[in-house]
């Protein structure tokens, strides 16, 4: 398992692109919105890993509320995983508890899952698995 990227919260999605364009030194490589979960993302490869940037499309969307109880930051870490129903199936049995029973679509050609960040320390965490194509 290693890291995927790193999920964070922003207000403002076109400004927070410039001052990771900047930060990083690298360009936005894609953005692409997720309808199911409104939200906009914006991917940018550092390493081995990625940085995404989640802004809300809709007032009621997760990342609205979330930026509205906990203000703008990490969301969540991604861990990339080869089988994304056995990897639930493990960690439901060693006590974990998934947010969801099944993958879905995710961003960025992926199926995810997240488990509760009562589970995980107080952090989100997301499986995910590049769809095969």
């Amino acid at each position: 398992m290693k890291i995927e990227h790193l999920g964070i919260a922003v207000a403002n999605l076109e400004e927070s692109i410039k001052v990771y364009e900047t930060l990083l030194g690298t360009p936005c490589y894609k953005k692409e919105e997720v309808a199911s979960e409104k939200v906009m993302t914006a991917f940018f490869k550092t390493g081995e890993s990625k940085v995404e940037l989640l802004g809300a499309t809709s007032p009621d969307s997760v990342i609205a509320t979330y930026i509205e109880k906990k203000g703008e930051g990490l969301h969540h870490v991604a861990f990339e995983v080869d089988d994304i129903k056995a990897e639930m199936q493990r960690l439901k049995d060693a006590g974990f508890r998934l947010l969801m029973d099944e993958p879905k679509k995710g961003a960025d050609n992926k199926i995810i899952a997240f488990l509760h960040p009562k589970s995980c320390n107080g952090v989100l965490v997301e499986l995910c698995q590049a769809i095969k194509e």
